[in-house]
Order: structure tokens, then sequence, then C-alpha cells
């Protein structure tokens, strides 16, 4: 554990990590992994990775399989069609709602955050290319000042976020173009409407992938 990570409780670290290896998709969906197994993976101790797998069972990113073991929940249609409604309901809204409060500095930085996205996208480095993705959009909700709307678009991300791992990695993460450019564009022009309509179109792309890989029998 790293001196930043000294200061924060080890039940909040052990969470934090579990969380991150199902919403950039080290767990794959359908696939069963042991509590032991987990706390080896994660260096932590039985008491603070059980918590972690009740909180995150409890947002619907982990289920028990009974035997001491936990998987990711597999994508089903029924279930693509609630996410992507709120995602598309909920995000684009964060997006406009952060236009007002866009500052030059933050502006630079999420073009910082998306010249990381790109340099994944051209690298083919899928796990880098879904870290950065994640923090360029959430960058931008957080400048919202709707911490409601922000957890829940969190819950709706560790729900997409394992199958769209699945779908990069048979098609390479250039199979998702990204709105970002198009995002980008209209803050600079605080352009909230803009904002809002790139958004939205960049979550439908990758539901649009998800969805495809859905009824091929990809996922």
């Amino acid at each position: 554990m790293d001196a930043e990570s000294r200061k924060i409780p080890t039940h909040e670290v052990t969470y934090a990590r579990l969380r991150d290896m199902i919403l950039y998709g080290h767990l794959e969906p359908g696939a069963a992994v042991t509590i032991q197994g987990l706390v080896s993976d994660l260096g932590a101790g039985m008491t603070p990775v059980r918590e972690a797998i009740r909180r995150l069972s409890a947002e619907g990113a982990l289920e028990a399989q009974g035997n001491r073991r936990v998987s990711v929940p597999k994508m089903t249609a029924g279930m693509l069609d609630q996410v992507a409604f709120a995602r598309l309901t909920i995000e684009p809204k964060l997006a406009e709602m952060a236009a007002a409060n866009l500052t030059p500095a933050l502006i630079l930085r999420l073009e910082s955050i998306d010249a990381q996205v790109d340099r994944a996208i051209r690298k083919g480095d899928i796990p880098a290319y879904l870290e950065a993705n994640h923090a360029f959009h959430f960058c931008l909700y957080e400048a919202s000042d709707a911490p409601v709307l922000v957890d829940m678009a969190r819950s709706m991300w560790l729900r997409f976020g394992p199958s769209l791992r699945v779908v990069c990695a048979q098609h390479g993460a250039d199979a998702l173009p990204d709105q970002h450019g198009q995002a980008l564009a209209a803050m600079r022009a605080g352009d909230a409407a803009g904002l809002k309509a790139a958004i939205e179109l960049d979550l439908a792309q990758g539901v649009d992938q998800v969805r495809l890989a859905l009824e091929q029998g990809n996922i």
C-alpha cells in the first residue's frame, strides 16, 4: 500500500480496488471467482474483502454464486435496455449542467485526459483506454455539482463496464470511436446543448456496440 493509500481506511482502499477490477473488466462477466482468490489478488484481509463484496453486490456489480464464490453478472438484453435508458438520461444532463461550471483550467485538464484516451486507442491498450475514458467522463460530470446524479452514473458504469471491456477485447479500442473532440469543442464554445449532444452520441455508440455483441451471442 503506498503512502497516499495509507491515509484512506483499508476497507475503502479494498473497495476501490475491487470496484476498479469490475469497472475495467478485469473480472469477466459470468466467470466465478473465489473470495479467497480476491483476498490474494487484492492483497487485503478477509474482512475488508467481504465488506467490499457486500457493497458491490448491493450496487448490482457482483452476485453470489455459492461455495464462497462471486461473479460479475452477465449482461442481458433487458438489463442493457435499463442501463442504456439510465445512462442516456442522466449523463447527458450531467454534461449540460457541468457546462456552466467549466473553467479554462478544467477544460485543459479534460483535453489532457482525452489525449490519454487517444494514445490508448492508437496503441490498442484497452485497459488504458477504459481507464482514461472513465476519467474523462467523471472529470466532466463532477463539475455538474449534482452528486446524487453522479453517484447514479457511477452505478451504471459498474454494470456496463465489464461488457464494454469484452467488446473492446473482441474488436479493439478503435471499434468505439469517441465524441470527446466534439464535446471539447462545445466546452470551449460555451455550448451546453452541444456538449450534451456530444456526450449522448458518445454513450450511444458504446451502447450500440454492446447491443450488437449481445445479438450476435458474443457476450
